[in-house]
C-alpha cells in the first residue's frame, strides 16, 4: 500500500499559505516511489492553487476527514484540538508546532499518540539547510516589514535630486540581524534608505556591513551572545535594562525602526521604551516582527497597528502569508525536503540516530521528545 500524505486546509484565521504547491507534489510523485498526496478540496485556494491544478499534478481532491485519515499530515500551521480529534495513534504530522511558545500542545498530540516533527527544531546544521522553513519564512517576513514600512513612511525612501530640490534619504534602523532582520537590511538597502544594523551578537558585525549597512555599537559589554544554534542569547538583567537606554538616540534619529528580536519560548526583549517612541520624528514607522510573543516596542500590540505620539506601529504576526505563493512554494520545498529524508518504499521510518529526526522529533510512542518542551510541561504542573 502506498504512503497516504494528507495536505489539509488551514484553519489558522489569516492563514493563506498551503503545504505543498502542485509542481513540487508532481516532482515528488515522480522521484519517491508509493507516496499518494490526498489534497482537501480548496486548500490552496488562497496561494492561488486550484483543485483542477493540484488533480493535474497527480493528487487526489478529498474531504477533511479522509485528509486527516492520511498516514502523514503536512500542515503549515499547529493543528487545532478539532483536527486533533480527527488523528489517530501512529500517525505522523509534520509542521510549525510552536513547541516553545505552546508547549501544551505537544501533550495533546502525545495523548494522542501521534509522531510529531516541528518545522522549528529542524537542526540548524548543513544537511539540514534544504528543511530550513524557519529562515525561509523568516526571510520572506524581513521583506514583508520593509515594504511595509516603506508604504507606511509619509516620505521617499531614496535620496532624489529634482528641480524643486533634493530629498534626503530615509533613516531605517534595524534591531537584530537574524535571518530576518539581514532581509529587511537588504530590502531596506534597495530601496535607497540609509541604512544601520543592530544586534547584540558582535559576529553579525561583518554581515551587516557587507549588506551596505552601519553597524551600531553601544557602549555595554554583552560578551558572547550567540547560543549554539547560532541564535541570540537572553541578555543579562541589568544588560537588558541599559540597552533600550543606549538605543534611544538612534531610534530617534530614525525614520524607520525594524524589530526582530525574538527569543522562542520567551517574552520579546523590550528595546524601545515609550520615551524612545515619543523621540521620534512625527509621520515615523515602527514594524515590531516580535509582536508574536510581546513586541520589542513598548506600544505594539499584537496583531493591530497603533498611532502613538505621532509615530505608527505595526505588530504583525504573519507577514509570511501576505506573500502565500512564493511563502507556500519555499515552504512546500522544507516540508517535502524533510519528508523524503524518512520515506523508503512507501514507509515513512523514524530514526532517531539521524540528528535531524532527533531534533524536529517533538512527540512519538505517546510521549514528548524533545527534552525541552518536556522541562517546560513539568514546570507547568
Amino acid at each position: 500500500m502506498a504512503l497516504t500524505i494528507g495536505i489539509p486546509r488551514e484553519s489558522d484565521a489569516g492563514e493563506t499559505r498551503v503545504a505543498l504547491i502542485p509542481n513540487i507534489a508532481e516532482r515528488m510523485l515522480k522521484s519517491v516511489d508509493g507516496i499518494e498526496f490526498l489534497v482537501e478540496a480548496g486548500a490552496g485556494d488562497t496561494a492561488f492553487h486550484s483543485d483542477a491544478d493540484f488533480e493535474d499534478a497527480g493528487c487526489r481532491i478529498a474531504d477533511r476527514e479522509e485528509v486527516f485519515g492520511a498516514d502523514l499530515i503536512a500542515k503549515v500551521g499547529p493543528p487545532s484540538g478539532e483536527e486533533i480529534a480527527l488523528m489517530h495513534e501512529g500517525q505522523v504530522v509534520a509542521g510549525f508546532l510552536r513547541p516553545l511558545d505552546d508547549p501544551g500542545l505537544a501533550r495533546s498530540l502525545a495523548e494522542k499518540g501521534v509522531t510529531s516533527l516541528a518545522m522549528e527544531l529542524v537542526p540548524r546544521i548543513s544537511r539540514a539547510q534544504k528543511m530550513d522553513a524557519l529562515s525561509a519564512m523568516s526571510s520572506l517576513g524581513g521583506y514583508r516589514a520593509t515594504i511595509l514600512a516603506a508604504d507606511r513612511l509619509p516620505k521617499f525612501f531614496p535620496l532624489l535630486t529634482t528641480a524643486a530640490g533634493t530629498i534626503r534619504p530615509a533613516n531605517v534602523l534595524v534591531l537584530g540581524a537574524g535571518v530576518a532582520g539581514l532581509q529587511a537590511i537588504a530590502t531596506a538597502k534597495r530601496l535607497g534608505a540609509k541604512v544601520f544594523g543592530y544586534d547584540i551578537r558582535d559576529a553579525t558585525r561583518e554581515e551587516i556591513e557587507s549588506l551596505g549597512a552601519k553597524f551600531v555599537e553601544l557602549e555595554i559589554d554583552v560578551g558572547d551572545q550567540e547560543d549554539e544554534g547560532g541564535y541570540a542569547r537572553e541578555l543579562e538583567r541589568e544588560k537588558q535594562e541599559r540597552q533600550p537606554e543606549l538605543l534611544q538616540p538612534h531610534i530617534a534619529d530614525a525614520d524607520v525602526v525594524i524589530t526582530t528580536a525574538l527569543i522562542p519560548g520567551r517574552p520579546a526583549p523590550l528595546l524601545i521604551r515609550e520615551e524612545a517612541v515619543e523621540a521620534m520624528a512625527p509621520g515615523s514607522v515602527i514594524v515590531d516582527l516580535a509582536a508574536p510573543n510581546g513586541g520589542n516596542c513598548a506600544y505594539t500590540r499584537t496583531g493591530e497597528t497603533v498611532v502613538e505620539h505621532e509615530v505608527t506601529i505595526l505588530g504583525p504576526t504573519n507577514l509570511p502569508a501576505d506573500m502565500p505563493v512564493h511563502a507556500s512554494q519555499l515552504y512546500a520545498k522544507t516540508i517535502t525536503s524533510l519528508i523524503e529524508e524518512f520515506v523508503e518504499d512507501g514507509t515513512f521510518t523514524p530514526d532517531f540516530d539521524d540528528e535531524i529526526f532527533d531534533g524536529a522529533c517533538l512527540t512519538h510512542d505517546g510521549s514528548v521528545h524533545n527534552e525541552r518542551v518536556r522541562d517546560m510541561l513539568s514546570q507547568e504542573a
